[in-house]
């Protein structure tokens, strides 16, 4: 009962195999791309937290966590749970914003409009919550709830009873890694919400160069504080170290404002703050790969050739991901899925094959190619390697099974989620008390409430998953495996078929 772990830094096994020896599962042309895409984005509706709105649309979810933020006698309401606990942690809630903005802002014109608007609303629904954390001077609240307490409970938010503790940041006590996404979270969001609300883009803007200035001026760990590290550790500790959040903070805000001053921080800093290192993850904890992705378009499109070692290191990782590459080294399952140790396996599916897509439209807009040594790869490549991972999540794959809740014949139904597992309050309106809940944790039934469009953590490394509750490494959906493969499906609702 609790949230993921950050995964290894090292990957053991190498693959070598052909791209086109990747197994290919029944025929994955009937997918529909559209339909994946709606529910990726409906999942956030039953992630959410506050008071719910009239069109709220995963109508077995109510209002929860309406007192956030009364010990500080400030509203810390709204944000998103961020897995199937009722916790709102700040560090990858910003990153799952930062990546549902990147979706729009590389991928949003692929979007039917409808789908636009909602997966808008979606961001919006994080930024609100996010302004509302850095809204006093000086100060960052980084997290509301206590895990501890939480994950001794089976409750719905709904009827939570457990401590809304709430941690923050009061400089000159640093919160670089947290500063750093929600500045990058805000500055994202701000250029997806340009065309459609500059009012509100603007505010986003303002407050983002606030939480840099913030990330910047005191340098260090949110979870090496020791108030703070009770409520964050094990589950959203900061592992892999501050730096690369100062440096995602300061692309997107060079990206959002082009403002030399951000582009000579992440020229300047590059080497300081140890851009080289780590580069072959990406997710909420380490976001080398997706930095060096992002500030790779600055290189290919706007010839920013001082940046070029970023390209390179961008280069270095998209080539330990093609099989019949010299640098390969990322391992793959029998039946083809992208696989990393440690657990909640899709959140590096999704958030790679984003990347995948992001740099095969850069290179293709330059008519370039990527070169691994030994062979030159194609945008085309890029994104046929992405696909086919797209493809085994909706069900291509050993098992038969969809591992989007909702979408397909076979999907997970015992997902590790306490408000999907719990009778709804609309059903079963008296409280369902801490322990009271433990009785439908234990059932082998199916979850009463469909959280649709969650991807859950997915199989295990032999393509095998037992659709078991407890096994949260496996069952437990998270707002960051979805929020990528929002991008990711807008792309293939436009090009199903990328050859």
């Amino acid at each position: 009962m609790k949230t993921t772990f950050s995964f290894p830094h090292f990957l053991a096994s190498i693959f070598t195999l052909a791209l086109i020896s990747l197994p290919n599962f029944a025929s994955s042309s009937h997918h529909d791309y559209q339909e994946a895409l709606s529910k990726a984005i409906l999942f956030f509706e039953g992630q959410r937290s506050g008071f719910l709105p009239q069109d709220q649309r995963q109508s077995w979810r109510a209002n929860s966590g309406l007192s956030d933020g009364w010990t500080y006698n400030t509203d810390l309401t709204g944000g998103y749970y961020d897995a199937g606990d009722n916790v709102k942690f700040g560090f990858p809630m910003a990153f799952t914003t930062t990546m549902l903005a990147w979706s729009v802002i590389e991928f949003g014109d692929s979007m039917p409009p409808n789908e636009q608007r909602n997966a808008l609303v979606a961001i919006r629904w994080a930024t609100d919550y996010l302004l509302k954390t850095v809204s006093q001077p000086n100060r960052i609240f980084v997290q509301v709830g206590d895990p501890i307490i939480d994950h001794n409970c089976w409750e719905r938010p709904e009827d939570m009873d457990t401590a809304r503790t709430v941690y923050a940041v009061d400089s000159p006590n640093p919160a670089s890694d947290v500063a750093g996404e929600t500045a990058a979270a805000l500055a994202a969001s701000s250029m997806a919400f340009k065309s459609s609300d500059p009012g509100y883009s603007d505010t986003l803007l303002r407050n983002a160069k606030k939480a840099f200035e913030l990330a910047d001026t005191y340098r260090g760990a949110y979870s090496d504080n020791p108030d703070v590290r009770v409520g964050v550790c094990p589950f959203y500790c900061d592992f892999d170290g501050y730096q690369d959040e100062l440096l995602w903070g300061a692309a997107w805000l060079s990206r959002v404002t082009q403002d030399s001053g951000f582009f000579d921080y992440i020229q300047n800093n590059g080497k300081t703050l140890g851009a080289e290192e780590n580069i072959n993850e990406f997710g909420w904890d380490n976001k080398h790969a997706g930095l060096n992705v992002l500030i790779s378009k600055e290189v290919l499109e706007g010839n920013m050739y001082a940046l070029e070692s970023y390209k390179a290191s961008a280069d270095s990782f998209l080539c330990t991901l093609i099989p019949d590459s010299s640098s390969s080294h990322i391992e793959y399952t029998p039946g083809g899925l992208i696989y990393k140790p440690g657990g909640s396996n899709l959140q590096h599916v999704t958030s790679i094959s984003f990347l995948l897509l992001v740099y095969a439209n850069y290179l293709s807009r330059t008519s370039q190619s990527l070169n691994c040594g030994n062979i030159n790869v194609s945008p085309t490549t890029l994104r046929q390697i992405a696909k086919k991972q797209v493809d085994y999540i909706l069900g291509d794959n050993p098992m038969g099974m969809s591992y989007m809740v909702g979408y397909g014949d076979h999907f997970p139904q015992r997902i590790h989620h306490r408000g999907s597992s719990l009778p709804s309050i609309k059903d079963h309106p008296q409280p369902i008390a801490c322990k009271e809940g433990s009785v439908y944790f234990n059932s082998s039934s199916p979850n009463p409430n469909v959280l649709v469009g969650a991807l859950v953590g997915g199989p295990g490394e032999d393509d095998v998953y037992n659709d078991d509750r407890a096994d949260f490494r496996k069952s437990e959906p998270t707002t960051y495996i979805n929020a990528p493969f929002v991008g990711v499906l807008a792309y293939f609702v436009a090009n199903p078929n990328p050859n």
